[in-house]
């Protein structure tokens, strides 16, 4: 399992990042097309399909708005079907802290050792578009 931390400076509130985190219409942006349902309260199960009706579904472990969210991973969909693994723990969190000039975005991961490089190149790209949607 490898820890994996990334962050990004927005110039935009936490409430307009949330916004851009959690609301279908603008998580479709920055997901290049994916789309997800659920409704992120915690205990809830969110499910995140690419256009094909294929991708992941996970638990929301922690919410509070505008601060932090965080996820542990449960599974792959295929074909809208649920596929359950075991990640061994594997989780996302992303937390918002206010700054001075706007608010700083982390991303944590905790990476089975086989997604290091898709995370490497994943959250940089996703963090551009959120930043971009946010600043808007």
């Amino acid at each position: 399992m490898k820890y994996l931390e990334y962050q990004t400076q927005i110039n935009a509130t936490p409430e307009k990042i949330w916004e851009t985190l959690t609301k279908n219409e603008h998580y479709t942006q920055w997901t290049n097309g994916n789309r997800f349902e659920g409704n992120w309260e915690t205990g809830s199960e969110m499910k995140f399909f690419d256009p094909k009706n294929n991708g992941m579904y996970s638990e929301v472990v922690t919410n509070l708005p505008k601060q932090e969210l965080k996820m542990k991973h449960l599974g792959w969909i295929y074909d809208g079907k649920l596929d359950p693994q075991d990640f061994g723990g594997s989780d996302v969190a992303y937390l918002l802290e206010p700054i001075e000039n706007g608010t700083v975005l982390r991303g944590k991961v905790n990476s089975m050792d086989e997604f290091e490089d898709f995370y490497n190149s994943y959250f940089p790209n996703i963090f551009q578009k959120i930043k971009e949607i946010s600043e808007g």
